[in-house]
Formats: C-alpha cells, structure tokens, sequence
C-alpha cells in the first residue's frame, strides 16, 4: 500500500521567517520597529496556546510584543476604549484581537473600529472586502492564507482543481474557500446543512477541513489520491492534540496529508508575522 506523503508546516514556516528577518533587519536599520499588540479577554485555553505561539514567533524574528488581558465581564465601552487606543497608537503596527469574543460583547462594532490597516488577522470588513477581490493592499485571514502558503510551497497546483472546504465559518472556511477561488478552485463548501456531506468531500481534489470537531474526516469521506488539509485543532478524549481528519488511516488514501500537531497551525503565526511586517511598512509609507 503507498502511503501519503506527510507535508509538514515546519519547512514553509521556515522560508517565510528567513525573508522576513532580512525584511524587520532593514526596517531597524531605518530606525523603525514593528509591533504587534494582542487585545485579548479572559485566558480560553486555545487563546494562551495561539497567543504563545505567536509571541515565540515574534520574538524571533525580532518582533515588539505587548499583551494586553482584559477582564471576562469587560464592558462594551472598556473594550472600544482600550481598542481606540491601540488604533491611535504610533507605536502600535498590528492589532490581533481573540474571537469568538463574549457573547455580551458587540462584535460587529469591534469589527468596524479596528483601524484597518492595523488589523493583521482581517477582522475590518474593509480588509474583508480586500480579501474577496484579490486585493494585496489589505490583509487576509491568517490561517487560511497559511493553507495557500502550504499548497504552493510543496508545489500543488490548485487552478482547475475540485476543492471541497468543510466548515464555513468567517473565521476559517469562509476566507478559505475565497483565497481558493482567486487562486481559480472550483469550490465546495460544506457546513451542517448540507445534504450527504461524505460524497460531496469524496469528489475534491482537494480537500480542505476546518469544522472544529475531532477526528470528523474518515477514509471513507476522502478520494483516492486527494490532498488533504486539516485546519483543526482538537483535544481528544484522552487529552491528545489532534485535527478534524482521522490522520491515521485518512493518510492511507489520501496522497497528501497535514498533519496535527506540525501543519498548518505552525504556519499560521508566520503569516501573522508576515501580516505586521507588511502593516509596518504601510504605515511607514514603505509599500
């Protein structure tokens, strides 16, 4: 049985890091020093793991950090305070903010407040809008630009290909399946609505999973020699990472695999990183 080729996060990570040190060492030698600030509420245990990831990534690559925690019960007016600050700040280049947020939060004015050109995780329907046109002068969503960044690094091409993209959230499956679109995929999404969701995935090319539910993606669900991309991080019942494809035996069939722990995910505070660096320069009309 030929088994898949596992198509890790490390190596993609690593070439994206490599330029933008050459990039940040230029910007110092101008006296400029980008800085991200990370607006978060309460401590969510995937939000500290994200969050340390990102600060690692940050710090080497010579990346100014600042946290700031607010409280859980945070009200309205303390949120939109503290974010209009940031959004004032001069020393501030980009503004990640943690979703999903409290539900007692109003997340469509949190949106809408985010300076757009400070929002590196497009959260501004600006940037959104950017992002559905193909427009590079703003900023896409991190992680499913990490999947992009992925496929070309390991030479996929993914014009004229099938992809079938299971979740549709705004914060991954939605933004997937547009940078997908304008990379010229024909696309499928999927979501808990759709009728016989194991043979409308079976038809992709490429599959793309990001429906936040462990191990969802069996071998039956997935073509002969499709490329699969897992996007999700779950802990199982016995307290071990894993994603939304059953990797062990998926990787029977499909002839590319990402695995979780080490795929996407560690591409992801990359794409951050290269989303500052590219704020920094725009404020400092360098781009």
């Amino acid at each position: 049985m030929k088994l898949s080729r596992i198509i890790k996060g490390k190596p993609v990570a690593d070439q994206i890091s490599s330029e933008l040190i050459k990039e940040i060492d230029i910007l110092k030698s101008h006296g400029i020093e980008p800085k991200l600030c990370i607006l978060r509420v309460g401590a969510r245990p995937d939000d500290l793991a994200y969050e340390r990831g990102a600060l690692n990534r940050c710090k080497k690559l010579g990346i100014k950090t600042e946290v700031i925690e607010l409280a859980e019960n945070v009200s309205q007016e303390e949120f939109l305070a503290e974010l209009e600050k940031l959004n004032k700040s001069n020393d501030v280049n980009g503004i990640l903010i943690f979703k999903p947020l409290p539900e007692h939060l109003d997340e469509s004015k949190i949106k809408n407040l985010i300076a757009p050109e400070k929002d590196v995780d497009c959260l501004n329907p600006v940037n959104i809008g950017k992002m559905t046109e193909g427009d590079k002068t703003g900023f896409s969503t991190c992680t499913p630009t990490a999947v992009i960044e992925m496929l070309k690094f390991y030479d996929i091409d993914i014009r004229g290909k099938d992809c079938t993209v299971i979740g549709a959230s705004m914060v991954v499956g939605k933004p997937a399946a547009l940078l997908l679109l304008n990379e010229r995929a024909t696309i499928t999404v999927c979501h808990t609505s759709t009728k016989d969701i194991v043979n409308t995935a079976r038809k992709a090319d490429i599959l793309v999973v990001g429906a936040g539910v462990a191990r969802l993606v069996k071998e039956d669900w997935v073509k002969e020699g499709a490329i699969v991309i897992d996007i999700g991080i779950n802990v199982d019942e016995d307290g071990n990472l894993c994603g939304d494809v059953d990797f062990e035996n998926v990787k029977k069939k499909a002839s590319m695999i990402t695995p979780v722990p080490g795929g996407v995910g560690s591409v992801t505070t990359s794409i951050l990183a290269k989303n500052i660096v590219k704020a920094c320069k725009i404020q400092n009309n360098l781009l």
